[in-house]
């Protein structure tokens, strides 16, 4: 069943949507959202399980579609340019090919159409997220008193500082003034097979060639989630996609490196 998403909203202009990836939140992205809205009315929703929308059992990527299209009937959104990172990506991506007259362009921020499990061999970020899921899972959150606690228990599997305190903003205190997740971890947890594997090339292979609205790719070349190979796929998909590259920059491309986030967004069609 479709839930409500809580979201910001800023700008003047056409519409663009953000879909942050997995563990985001529409907070990640406010700072992109200001260098946007000049030209465009920015749309942050929380994805369901994240940040501060419902918690649902179930999380696949039907279900966010059936929220999104839900989202463009409450706020009376006619057509709009998608942006999705990770796994709003993928999700950006299934949208548009379900309901291509409601889409403008579509961007998509550093990943594939494609099966991150393939051939039972784990892409190496899907062993990250298992740990990442794991840890959170579980730490108990009622017997410590501080965030340094909470990076310190992360801090003996997860050596990445900045990943850390990217996750700790998932911590807030509940009513009764306990620490608790804003993610829903159990839930993401048993999800995390679809979410990396869903929306993959052979999803696409009845829908293919997508000429319907402009598409454009970005890729931080610090990461590994867009290959050549994978770009030459797409291209199977959408034959007049645009690839633009990040140098200096990772999967969290836009938080690395902003300026040139925004540069390679403000030149996609």
């Amino acid at each position: 069943m479709s839930v409500i998403l809580n979201f910001r909203k800023s700008g003047n202009g056409t519409d663009m949507i953000i879909l942050h990836g997995l563990y985001g939140s529409s907070d990640n992205w406010f700072s992109i959202a200001k260098k946007l809205e000049e030209r465009y009315t920015i749309w942050l929703p929380d994805l369901r399980n994240h940040g501060n929308s419902p918690h649902t059992p179930t999380h696949t990527y039907q279900d966010m579609v059936d929220d999104l299209l839900l989202f463009f009937f409450n706020h009376k959104i006619c057509k709009a340019t998608i942006l999705g990172h990770s796994m709003g990506g993928k999700l950006a991506m299934m949208f548009a090919s379900e309901y291509p007259e409601l889409i403008n362009s579509l961007i998509v921020a550093d990943i594939a159409p494609k099966n991150y499990n393939s051939d039972n061999k784990p892409f190496k970020t899907v062993l990250q997220h298992e740990l990442i899921l794991g840890l959170m899972e579980e730490l108990n959150l009622a017997a410590v008193s501080s965030r340094k606690e909470i990076d310190y228990f992360l801090s003996e599997k997860l050596k990445d500082s900045t990943l850390r305190q990217f996750l700790l903003k998932n911590i807030h205190r509940n009513k009764d003034d306990y620490f608790e997740w804003k993610i829903n971890v159990p839930v993401l947890k048993y999800a995390l097979p679809t979410i990396t594997s869903e929306v993959n090339k052979e999803w696409f292979a009845d829908r293919q060639p997508i000429l319907n609205y402009p598409v454009t790719f970005i890729r931080g070349l610090n990461s590994d989630y867009i290959s050549d190979q994978d770009f030459i796929d797409i291209k199977k998909i959408y034959p007049e996609a645009r690839l633009n590259d990040i140098p200096n920059a990772g999967h969290w491309l836009h938080a690395e490196q902003p300026e040139k986030f925004i540069e390679a967004v403000l030149s996609s069609k």
